[in-house]
């Protein structure tokens, strides 16, 4: 069975009861993501999910990371700014801002994979 070890900062919260925690300078806040008062169907991170699910429908699921091109770079590039331009523009044919976010996670996804090639 794998040892697991629990990561220590070195740096404690106390409230005043005694509760302690490592605090959460220096770590990813991923609830930041998810605006206050925007109810789940309007949330960005579930219209960019839903557009991932519209995507493996009509593709087949995690499609996408089976890129690894520049050219699959630079079409994620130019996608996320037509949409961008689309999205400026009023157009609600599609959900083109999450369109953005998805072409912005795909390009970042291409980056760190085709970085040490």
């Amino acid at each position: 069975m794998k040892k697991y070890t629990t990561k220590d900062s070195g740096n404690r919260y106390q409230e005043e009861s005694g509760f302690q925690r490592d605090t959460q300078e220096g770590k990813a806040r991923f609830y930041l993501l998810f605006p206050k008062d925007i109810p789940y169907s309007e949330q960005p991170m579930t219209r960019v999910a839903e557009l991932l699910a519209r995507g493996a429908e009509k593709y087949d699921d995690r499609n996408w990371e089976q890129a690894d091109s520049e050219t699959a770079m630079e079409r994620a590039k130019e996608s996320a700014m037509r949409h961008l331009t689309q999205a400026c523009c009023g157009e609600e044919d599609e959900d083109h801002f999450a369109a953005v976010i998805f072409n912005c996670i795909f390009a970042m996804t291409l980056q760190y994979k085709m970085r040490d090639e």
